[in-house]
């Protein structure tokens, strides 16, 4: 079958040409239409229909938009605040930060529809430190909308108010993490928090009710709103509703960004017919489907998996689904849709390797699994591109990312085992070797 077209929802004006980041613009694409309908409505029609959708967050997790915010303590008497994950840190992932200098209004007006429907009236956008001109311009876009109404007191004449402040982060991977966010909001290090007790929906930040939601799961919100929820949840495929955008990066002809309806597109299509395949004289060898945290596909595997009516199917890498739930099904997940392509060019030593080089940099130090052992995959990863590999390296590799994943206090460890996990797995004979086998390498680590 061939690829679907996409379908841009989030992506409709991104590289549209004369379409500009100012409030001008977006009026004139109908913005804030929705926000003047939604304010009309009651708060709990609108969490509603965000539950009917069936939105699953897009940062990594894929956990329910919707069945997040009823978690919120409610009842508590104290004020609920909404923030804005702009992190964007996952290597292989830049989504976020194309809505946030192309199309800033459209996530002023997501969040402040969000808002109003939780009674927030307070909302940070917490951006990644890297992201410099993101923050100007989402500044700059927060005071168009205040000026005109669309956010600050007595919005739109409701007498409603909420404010948006942007707090820009220091470039910490670890802040991509929910509560290790919150901890740098509130000026601490970016430590996670044990869970439980402290979820964000009831202990978040300042220890008050708090949703923490993605950039992208935010523009959502507004399209949801707009359509409605039961009619949003007939894009894409069940449980696994709405667009997803897909950042493919790596050896394809035509890497880039992509929004199709979830689950509609393989990623042997996506690759094959809307990426341009493989570079000339080259074939593809493996691909992470989500982020680097996302454990690794090798082509040429194969999946047995079960389906509703007990009957089982047989999926090639290039068969799967890209959906939430046929990718954790494969042994690997959707994430944050960040596709690594790489080829047969590629020597998976040396990717494990810059990879770990990342994740040990990238730990918080909090918790000694992580800490200790994800320094020590970047040791010996390093040694063995260096002409210092070992016969027993892989299964030393194995030991140790075994020992991080699960004893560590947020999903950090997994991150970074992850990798070492399935690589090892996966491409077992390129970790065999002694130091004849693996030459020294070029590649510099950071």
């Amino acid at each position: 079958m061939p690829a679907p077209a996409e379908r841009r929802l989030i992506f409709a004006h991104i590289d549209e040409p004369g379409y500009t980041p100012d409030l001008a613009c977006y009026l004139r694409h109908g913005g804030y239409g929705v926000l003047q309908r939604a304010v009309a409505r009651k708060p709990e029609e609108l969490c509603d229909e965000v539950k009917k959708s069936g939105l699953r967050g897009r940062g990594g997790a894929g956990f329910p938009c919707g069945f997040k915010w009823s978690l919120l303590d409610r009842k508590s008497g104290k004020p609920i605040y909404l923030i804005v994950n702009a992190d964007e840190s996952e290597p292989g992932t830049f989504k976020d930060r194309y809505i946030m200098h192309q199309d800033p209004h459209q996530l002023i007006e997501g969040i402040m529809i969000t808002c109003f429907a939780n009674n927030v009236k307070l909302a940070y956008i917490y951006i990644r430190g890297e992201f410099p001109q993101g923050a100007k311009i989402l500044g700059k876009a927060i005071a168009e909308a205040r000026a005109a109404n669309f956010c600050g007191p007595n919005i739109l004449g409701t007498g409603y108010g909420c404010e948006i402040y942007v707090h820009r982060g220091a470039g910490a991977y670890i802040c991509g993490e929910e509560t290790g966010l919150i901890e740098s909001l509130e000026g601490k290090r970016p430590y996670p928090r044990i869970k439980p007790p402290y979820f964000p929906a009831v202990l978040g930040l300042y220890q008050c009710p708090t949703i923490v939601n993605n950039v992208e799961t935010l523009c959502h919100v507004k399209h949801i709103v707009d359509l409605g929820g039961e009619a949003y949840a007939k894009i894409g495929t069940p449980n696994n509703t709405g667009t997803r955008i897909l950042c493919v990066s790596g050896h394809v002809k035509k890497p880039g960004f992509y929004e199709f309806e979830v689950g509609r597109i393989t990623l042997g299509q996506l690759l094959h017919e809307v990426c341009g395949g493989p570079l000339p004289g080259r074939k593809f060898k493996a691909v992470i489907p989500g982020g680097s945290s996302a454990k690794i596909l090798k082509f040429g595997e194969t999946f047995t998996l079960k389906n509703k009516d007990g009957s089982t199917r047989t999926l090639a890498v290039e068969d799967i689904p890209m959906d939430f739930d046929t990718l954790a099904a494969c042994g690997t997940m959707g994430g944050s849709g960040g596709v690594i392509v790489m080829d047969d060019s590629v020597n998976m030593v040396e990717a494990l390797a810059n990879i770990n080089a990342f994740y040990a940099h990238e730990s918080c130090g909090q918790c000694t699994p992580c800490r200790e052992g994800s320094l020590w995959m970047k040791k010996i990863t390093g040694r063995m591109v260096h002409g210092g590999a070992r016969p027993n390296d892989g299964e030393l590799l194995k030991s140790v990312a075994d020992q991080i994943a699960g004893r560590t206090i947020c999903a950090f460890g997994e991150a970074c085992a992850g990798p070492t996990q399935s690589f090892v797995a996966k491409f077992g004979d390129e970790f065999k070797g002694g130091p004849a086998a693996m030459p020294a390498s070029s590649l510099e680590l950071v």
